[in-house]
């Protein structure tokens, strides 16, 4: 059996896949992954064939491209790319940004299809309210849900229809008409903690919740690194990850700041940000890559933008949270983080270094860091396991 994973977005929609690329390839499956040029080098650390999809990431997310052209690259390369890489597969799984044509390809090869995402922002559902999505904001007296999520798909379609229909003209597939519900099908995997996220329901949806894909992680952390966490009481972790944080330049400095307020170390951690240490004084650290399961449980606190991967590996290492959120699901995650007691959202993508000592004060008080233990043990670690298993029980089904 070979199966072919998909996904084109940052560091957290790779990783998860790289989680169940290891549990199927325990299981005995073949795996391929399709993903962006910039973690050819990430999944080649874990001997999965890797085949590069579309412009790198980081490159695009600098130059800003419009939309449209985004999402006209991702239909070709989804057709170009997957089309030839699926060939030889009896499955594929796809995920990240608006995956349109996958499914196409599948069905063009006669193979199974399976969506997955790692949060609920996009699917629709009569509890939350769509998020964000390009095409202006919606209508401000506009309370009807139905109506709100009819924009949403609304506005996939004026994005992705026509490219993709273009391209299943040419295998002589019919046309969608609906891009979003047509990509998520009727029972889109969730991988996704539920206590983390729980799920509340979906639209004309019949989810599968697997729990989030946790990348194992084995690997020592670096020498110099453990000699400064042994040299002095735990130190709050500075990280975005794959946020650019263009509209907080002075991100390091104010972070570190903050962490110096509350009368503690800082371990900080470079990124798409390029976050560096702001001056030589020796109560912080410079981290580059790490093991973070290992690191977060050695930690006072994880300051970071709220990404799914980032979120539950800090809760799964009990370590409180303080979540600076960016785009698209971070301000979800920052406000649960509070609603479980485990963490602090900060108010809006920019701090200063009042508002983020003031939650790193919060985050760092004894209720929460009792209360993110208490959370740490009811994380779930076999997601990943559990979607292995069910894919290739519906492949050989």
């Amino acid at each position: 059996m070979r199966v072919l994973l998909s996904t084109w977005g940052s560091r957290g929609d790779v990783e998860p896949l790289l989680a169940l690329a290891l549990e199927l390839r325990a299981q005995g499956v073949d795996v391929r992954m399709c993903a962006p040029p910039d973690f050819a080098e990430r999944v080649a650390e874990v001997g999965v064939s890797f085949v590069p999809m579309g412009s790198p990431v980081r490159e695009l997310v600098a130059t800003k491209p419009s939309p449209v052209d985004v999402a006209a690259m991702l239909v070709d390369q989804h057709f170009d790319v997957i089309g030839k890489a699926a060939q030889d597969c009896d499955a594929v799984l796809a995920t990240g940004l608006m995956p349109a044509g996958v499914r196409s390809v599948a069905e063009h090869l006669g193979i199974r299809y399976v969506n997955a995402g790692f949060q609920l922002i996009g699917m629709p559902s009569l509890h939350y309210r769509p998020g964000p999505r390009p095409g202006g904001p919606f209508p401000p007296d506009e309370t009807d849900l139905r109506v709100l999520w009819k924009i949403d798909a609304d506005r996939v379609d004026a994005l992705f229809r026509e490219p993709l229909n273009t391209h299943r003209t040419a295998l002589d597939l019919p046309p969608v008409d609906n891009v979003r519900d047509h990509v998520f099908t009727s029972r889109p995997w969730l991988a996704v903690d539920p206590v983390l996220w729980p799920f509340p329901g979906a639209l004309g949806l019949d989810p599968v919740q697997t729990g989030a894909w946790i990348m194992p992680d084995d690997r020592p952390l670096p020498a110099d690194l453990v000699e400064f966490l042994q040299d002095g009481e735990p130190p709050v972790y500075v990280g975005f990850g794959s946020m650019q944080m263009a509209g907080a330049p002075d991100a390091a400095a104010v972070a570190v700041e903050a962490v110096r307020a509350q009368g503690r170390r800082a371990l900080v951690s470079g990124g798409w940000a390029d976050l560096a240490l702001i001056d030589d004084k020796d109560d912080c650290f410079a981290v580059g890559e790490a093991n973070h399961r290992e690191l977060f449980r050695r930690v006072a606190a994880v300051v970071h933008h709220g990404g799914a991967g980032t979120t539950t590996a800090a809760a799964l290492a009990g370590a409180p949270q303080v979540i600076v959120p960016q785009i698209i699901d971070q301000p979800y995650w920052a406000q649960r983080v509070a609603t479980l007691g485990i963490g602090a959202g900060h108010d809006g993508p920019t701090p200063t270094v009042e508002s983020l000592s003031i939650a790193l004060e919060s985050a760092l008080g004894d209720d929460t860091t009792a209360r993110a233990k208490e959370v740490s043990a009811t994380i779930r670690t076999d997601g990943a396991s559990v979607a292995a298993k069910r894919l290739i029980a519906q492949v050989s089904g």
